[in-house]
């Protein structure tokens, strides 16, 4: 049976949600406006360089006074192949031909893990944020140690029972259960390995159950029902992503944001394609190609995410925005635009009904 702790508690949320970091979308005016109305806002500092992340952190301090988290990649770095990777690129150069351009020479290892990224971990010690989340595995364990040791708590992501023992022993303060139905990347620690594809609800109460640290449930939620079904199964609070991509706030762009109407939100896919990593999006024009590949033949991430960025890039220069990363989860038909400061009201009212 769950034992909760007075860890999470600590945070003393007003409201019991965590707005998802969401790398490439989430920006410190959207984490602190979360954070003012009594959630858990989140920045992703996962594909920023130290000097813009701790920007970012300073950023969110000067807009709240309240807690927030930031998140971290604890990705395996890349295993280079480079047949594989002039074979992903010898695939893909039809499709830059297409837009008048050549696909690149060759791929680079676009984003640092925080498993090797030292600069990045004296840099959050120094601002000390009050909660750091892991995705897509566990940091080093002096990492963790000396996180611990400035009173930050940690979150860390888990996709299966396994993961989250995992997390358990080595002293992390909270899960984070991501359901299938989770839009952005699969948490997983091992992309390779057998994916058990459990929904939020089964993972979620199979966790609450056998784990004796705080739940949070993650995936397929969008509206107080979700968060107050979550509660239900023993989560102590509920984590939306999907939820805050049409906010005012948001860095999603007006084309990212018109798919979340009519038929297009009801459609999102599973794929490796864009950045070598298992992640739901949007039904679009490259996982259209994608669906046809082999998923062995895509590059580590984040290697393959050089090549999806370059062909995005050169779709959009032709006025093309079918093959960029329109991270969403199943819940985003149910998605509405307004502020974020809003949509926290509407998520409490909804919630307290």
């Amino acid at each position: 049976m769950t034992r909760i702790g007075n860890s999470f508690q600590q945070l003393d949320l007003g409201i019991p949600v965590v707005q998802a970091p969401m790398a490439g979308v989430s920006t410190p005016e959207m984490a602190a406006a979360v954070t003012n109305a009594g959630g858990l806002g989140s920045i992703a500092v996962g594909a920023s360089t130290v000097d813009d992340a701790r920007a970012q952190i300073q950023r969110v301090k000067a807009l709240s006074s309240g807690v927030f988290n930031v998140n971290v990649f604890c990705h395996k770095p890349a295993l280079r192949d480079p047949i594989k990777e002039q074979k992903w690129l010898d695939t893909l150069k039809p499709e830059f031909a297409r837009f008048g351009a050549s696909a690149p020479n060759d791929l680079s290892e676009i984003y640092q893990t925080f498993l090797t990224n030292d600069a990045m971990h004296t840099m959050l010690l120094e601002e000390c944020p009050r909660v750091i989340s892991f995705h897509f595995g566990l940091p080093r364990p002096d990492q963790l140690d000396a996180i611990k040791n400035r009173g930050i708590m940690t979150f860390a992501t888990a996709t299966n029972p396994k993961e989250a023992l995992e997390i358990e022993a080595a002293g992390i303060d909270v899960i984070v259960a991501q359901g299938w139905e989770a839009g952005g990347h699969r948490g997983c620690f091992d992309e390779n390995s057998f994916d058990s594809k459990l929904g939020t609800l089964a993972l979620t109460r199979i966790l609450t159950q056998s784990v004796s640290i705080p739940v949070i449930a993650a995936g397929g939620i969008m509206d107080g029902s979700g968060i107050r079904a979550a509660l239900g199964l023993g989560a102590v609070a509920a984590q939306l992503g999907t939820a805050f991509v049409t906010c005012d706030e948001s860095k999603a762009d007006a084309t990212y944001r018109a798919r979340f109407t009519g038929e297009s939100a009801s459609s999102t896919v599973m794929t490796r394609a864009i950045s070598g990593r298992p992640a739901r999006c949007l039904a679009n024009k490259f996982t259209a190609w994608a669906e046809s590949r082999s998923d062995g033949e895509v590059p580590d991430y984040p290697v393959t995410y050089d090549a999806g960025k370059a062909l995005n890039s050169a779709a959009k220069a032709q006025n093309e925005h079918g093959f960029g990363a329109q991270w969403a989860g199943q819940g985003a038909p149910l998605a509405r635009p307004m502020t974020t400061a809003k949509l926290m009201q509407t998520l409490a009212t909804e919630l307290a009904g």
